[in-house]
């Protein structure tokens, strides 16, 4: 029987929020740190904080449409975030740290639109909500080895320990029938 993985590409913040997160859904077979919607190919990760290139941080999760849907993907990243912060996220600073979902298909970016609709209608949010729906067009490249499963290597560090962990545990009481065995 073969199993049909599908891609969601989102930024919200710093990358290694979203990755430590989306490590723990139950469907989420792969996460994947990088940037994407800039404009220099290859960036490293130094060019993006200079905030010139024009990607945002991001996460790619690759999931099982069969466990979890897109929707339930895109639910979960509009709890561990604020998408009321423009070209922010708390401290996080700058264009590479805005909301931003990057769609592969016509169907995601409908969803994505949906979603924001009744997010907006429900008032969950004070502010207006700014997340950019935009199609991916394959503008999408991995960070850095050092950057992958960066809060599970790190846990202790400053920045995960006050900023990372407080989203895990955020997600864990929200979505607590979401995290893996």
């Amino acid at each position: 029987m073969s199993q049909t993985i599908e891609t969601a590409t989102l930024g919200g913040g710093c990358f290694w929020c979203l990755e430590a997160v989306y490590l723990r859904v139950e469907g989420v077979v792969a996460v994947e740190s990088g940037y994407a919607g800039g404009q220099t190919v290859n960036p490293t990760y130094e060019q993006v904080c200079d905030g010139a290139t024009g990607h945002a941080e991001v996460v790619k999760v690759d999931f099982d449409p069969a466990k979890i849907s897109y929707r339930e993907i895109l639910d979960i990243f509009f709890a561990i975030h604020d998408p009321t912060q423009l070209n922010r996220q708390g401290n996080d600073v700058g264009t590479q740290y805005r909301s931003v979902i990057f769609t592969h298909s016509p169907e995601q970016g409908a969803i994505a639109e949906q979603a924001i609709r009744e997010l907006a209608a429900e008032g969950v949010y004070d502010g207006k909500i700014v997340t950019q729906v935009l199609p991916l067009d394959g503008n999408y490249f991995p960070a850095e080895a050092y950057h992958q499963n960066y809060f599970a290597q790190h846990p202790d560090q400053g920045y995960c320990a006050f900023v990372v962990a407080p989203k895990v545990a955020k997600f864990r009481q929200k979505f607590a029938h979401r995290l893996k065995a």
